[in-house]
């Protein structure tokens, strides 16, 4: 049987990443994680100390070749992605921390020797959206003549109670506007956002969700919350255990927040990819490919497309 969604050559009903890269670089396409060396300020003391209580201490870089030379992570990250696929394309992403955080002049000595690489077809940059000043992204504009510029900004949530709780250091006002002086730019704009927060109900994650549908954005990730090692949030769940979403609770969740989203908006990512070392809850979440395929056979099963409740 056909595949009825527009965006997709397989069975997946929702506009995949993978579909999108291959139709505009027609080619496999991976991304290298990268340490630029930066830092949060919701962890050196001008916002706040600790990060964000779901953060690892790693600021989500664990996946990171460990090395203080960029071009070095860059080379050994491109060789491990290479042997599986041999013939794909890179993309240098800076993972760790907040890599629009400190002087301008930093970031451009991390961000344009790989401007000059033509084994590199895009940035991809990961940021918060207190740390997006008007200098900033009009340098990440200009970088567009060159390059696809991919900015990854944290949303997380919607409600603001939730944020604070989760020692965020920023509010959805501030997030708007960073999203709005974005939107003006060349740079296409990725927003990531958790479900499973604590105390947050179904209907408050699909709250975030049709938020993120009305916003000038290109892709969003969604990610299950991951309660890791030596993490605020671990250390709150030890003293007082908050519900977990189940997997069948999460995909239910995931199929109908996709009906929201316009079918245009680019699906970077529907689970994460915590390290089973630190992961202390939900340990279902370590079966990504299962919990992948567990969404495909949902919306299937009921007739789910992305976008098919979307309102403009």
């Amino acid at each position: 049987m056909e595949n009825p969604f527009i965006y997709s050559d397989d069975n997946k009903r929702y506009h995949t990443f993978h579909y999108y890269l291959k139709h505009t670089y027609h080619s496999k396409v991976f991304k290298v994680p990268l340490n630029g060396g930066f830092t949060c300020p919701n962890r050196d003391g001008s916002k706040g100390i600790g990060g964000c209580s779901f953060c690892s201490a790693l600021g989500s870089g664990d996946s990171v070749i460990q090395s203080e030379d960029l071009m070095e992570q860059f080379e050994k990250g491109k060789i491990m992605m290479q042997r599986k696929w041999p013939n794909g394309k890179a993309m240098a992403y800076f993972q760790a921390y907040t890599n629009t955080y400190g002087p301008l002049e930093k970031i451009k000595n991390c961000l344009n020797p790989f401007m000059q690489r033509e084994d590199v077809v895009a940035l991809c940059i990961a940021t918060r959206a207190d740390c997006l000043e008007d200098e900033i992204i009009q340098y990440l504009d200009s970088l567009c003549e060159r390059k696809d510029i991919w900015i990854e900004v944290g949303l997380q949530t919607i409600h603001d109670s939730t944020a604070k709780a989760m020692n965020r250091g920023h509010d959805v006002a501030c997030f708007y506007d960073a999203i709005q002086r974005l939107s003006k730019t060349r740079c296409k704009i990725c927003v990531h956002i958790i479900n499973g927060l604590p105390y947050e109900t179904k209907e408050m994650m699909l709250e975030t969700a049709k938020a993120v549908a009305k916003l000038p954005v290109h892709a969003i990730k969604i990610h299950m919350l991951h309660l890791l090692n030596n993490t605020q949030l671990a250390k709150e769940y030890e003293k007082k255990p908050f519900p977990i979403l189940t997997r069948d609770e999460y995909v239910e969740i995931i199929c109908e927040q996709l009906t929201y989203l316009p079918q245009e908006m680019i699906i970077e990512r529907l689970t994460g990819d915590g390290l089973a070392h630190d992961l202390i809850a939900p340990i279902w979440t370590i079966k990504k490919v299962c919990v992948l395929n567990e969404i495909d056979k949902y919306m299937a099963s009921h007739n789910l497309m992305q976008g098919m409740n979307h309102t403009f």
